[in-house]
């Protein structure tokens, strides 16, 4: 039986970032010997993982980032089930290496960017060590790419919601401000598409069938549900396409004038919004 120093054990703690207690357990498992004590924390770490897998984690961060040139921009969700550990310095410094690394070597799925080396071992595997340390479920539960001619990123205060959006054009005066703004805007307002003829025939006959039904509730003729519904359709359209909204800025326009007002040619390419819990 090897004689277990607390030099011993604050070695593994500062190899591993594992608690005293966990690390001084590893080493008597282990017999002393370092390599199988690290094994040893990494595989507790699956098992707590797996203990945990039914457990809801809608507490996290969110990180938005675009790169140095502006044509591509990230957005990461990594999720916890505490906003305790989700402002932990452990947690925040990997998911920050995440986003770092995500930026800088943009994988193109979210399969990629779990499998991707980071300090020597998969981002998968780096999780399962916090997960370990922490005893709570984690995940990297979405990663979001944007490729376009330049791109934004907003980071809501709090880190429970993020914005990424791209732009055909990069060559436009006070594009920095208009899509800092418009960032903003998909933050505030929640569209889930572009414009009108982004959004699949599923949804607007769904819509159409619920403004049908919420027509006849309210008693109205069957001769004129149809009517009605396009009309809460239109208005469905101003609400959740991001040109037909109101500009939060200015709500005398829409988000399509003011960006004709910017300029005729100005168009956004796509964008994305990650919030926690959602």
């Amino acid at each position: 039986m090897a004689n277990i120093t607390a030099a011993d054990v604050n070695k593994l703690r500062q190899m591993t970032g594992s608690g005293m207690m966990d690390c001084k357990n590893a080493l008597v498992e282990t017999d002393g010997d370092f390599e199988k004590a690290r094994d040893y924390l990494r595989k507790k770490g699956q098992k707590v993982a797996s203990n945990r897998s039914d457990r809801v984690a809608n507490e996290g961060i969110v990180l938005a980032k675009t790169s140095a040139d502006g044509k591509k921009a990230i957005a990461i969700l990594i999720s916890s089930e505490t906003d305790f550990v989700a402002k932990s310095t452990d947690f925040v410094k990997f998911a920050n290496e995440v986003a770092d690394y995500a930026i800088l070597q943009t994988p193109k799925s979210i399969e990629e960017l779990k499998a991707a080396n980071l300090n020597g071992r998969t981002i998968d595997d780096n999780l399962t060590d916090l997960i370990g340390k922490t005893g709570e479920k984690m995940e990297v539960a979405i990663y979001e790419l944007i490729e376009a001619a330049k791109t934004f990123a907003y980071n809501h205060p709090g880190n429970r919601l993020g914005t990424i959006v791209g732009f055909n054009k990069d060559n436009v005066a006070n594009l920095d401000q208009v899509g800092k703004e418009i960032a903003m805007q998909i933050a505030a307002m929640n569209p889930i598409a572009i414009d009108k003829d982004n959004i699949d025939k599923a949804t607007i006959d769904n819509e159409i069938e619920i403004g049908k039904e919420q027509a006849r509730q309210e008693g109205k003729p069957e001769d004129m549900l149809e009517k009605i519904a396009f009309g809460k359709l239109n208005k469905f359209f101003k609400e959740r396409t991001l040109l037909n909204q109101e500009f939060v800025r200015d709500t005398k326009k829409t988000v399509g004038q003011y960006l004709l007002e910017t300029d005729k040619e100005l168009k956004v390419t796509a964008f994305k919004r990650l919030i926690l819990g959602a």
